[in-house]
């Protein structure tokens, strides 16, 4: 073994010097990596994930008018941001007073979790409306065709009378997107 004699009268054996440089080198390049790990990484984003087609699925494209329980009856969804659902049900009045006449029916509350949604709607003469279940790709081939989205699920129909007893009715529906208008084909100029 060898000894060498340092500025100072310190005395280092060889080896022991090059193992504590390399046990320093070590801990400098550990601490690097482990600043570098512990720096904050960005929080996950919480946009939503693009689909396979590569446009973000926000809930937007379910938005539109559904058939509702009778010919001529329909309920608009409209899904705004973070899953709020607004929108109303237009609707036969059955009552004495409205009988034949359309009723509109808004949303006092609506919300879309991923594909499950749900509603319910304001009372008009004594009805009100609940419904719960899912948004399902329907029948339609394409986006713009009849049922390519459906509402499937529960509605409660809610009927309170003159004594405020309340009665409600409920039943499983599929209630279908109505297709789009087509757009105007651009003019074709010479």
């Amino acid at each position: 073994m060898f000894l060498r004699e340092y500025d100072g009268g310190m005395r280092f054996h060889e080896k022991s010097w090059h193992a504590a440089l390399v046990v320093a080198l070590f801990l400098q390049i550990t601490s690097v990596s482990w600043s570098a790990q512990d720096a904050k990484a960005p929080a996950p984003s919480r946009e939503k994930q693009p689909t396979p087609a590569g446009e973000p699925k926000t809930g937007h494209e379910y938005s539109g008018m559904y058939s509702f329980l009778e010919d001529g009856e329909f309920v608009q969804i409209t899904v705004e941001d973070e899953g709020r659902v607004t929108g109303y049900v237009s609707r036969y009045g059955k009552g004495e007073s409205d009988k034949g006449a359309f009723l509109d029916q808004y949303f006092r509350s609506g919300k879309l979790d991923g594909n499950k949604v749900s509603f319910a709607t304001e009372t008009v003469h004594g009805v009100w409306f609940d419904f719960s279940g899912t948004v399902e790709r329907g029948e339609g081939k394409n986006p713009g065709d009849e049922a390519y989205f459906v509402l499937k699920g529960t509605l409660a129909e809610n009927t309170s009378d003159a004594a405020k007893k309340v009665t409600t009715n409920s039943h499983s529906v599929l209630f279908k997107r109505f297709p789009e208008e087509s757009k105007p084909k651009p003019e074709v100029r010479n």
